[in-house]
């Protein structure tokens, strides 16, 4: 089954960030290269992607079959999606330990979500 490890940030995750020094962040680097290695080898890897800055987002919608476009970022996001993990395990307790690594999660900004359609039929 495929799950996605979402990382987020927020205004404080990015304080924190900040205020590490060059090895710490080094460190924050580190583990996600080795966590890559790891997922890879494995092949539970599916993709993993670190997103740009929301500020150089697009909210896309659609009125009366006119598309509109506006900028980001959008204040009244507290959090934002900052990069992904895409696995295949074979339970979300897996996935939830590979997640557990992300540095992010000691910030309370990870998540982990069931791909939709990817069920395993049971029986």
């Amino acid at each position: 089954m495929k799950y996605l490890i979402l990382i987020s940030h927020n205004e404080q995750a990015r304080e924190v960030w900040q205020g590490l020094s060059d090895a710490e962040r080094q460190q924050g680097v580190q583990a996600h290269t080795a966590l890559l290695e790891e997922l890879a080898g494995s092949g539970a890897l599916r993709a993993a992607e670190a997103l740009a800055d929301p500020g150089t987002a697009r909210r896309v919608r659609v009125d009366r079959g006119r598309t509109i476009a506006t900028d980001g970022p959008f204040p009244e996001v507290k959090e934002y999606l900052a990069g992904f993990y895409l696995v295949e395990c074979d339970s979300i307790e897996q996935a939830v330990a590979y997640a557990a690594r992300v540095p992010e999660a000691q910030f309370g900004l990870v998540e982990v979500r069931p791909v939709r359609g990817d069920e395993r039929p049971e029986g």
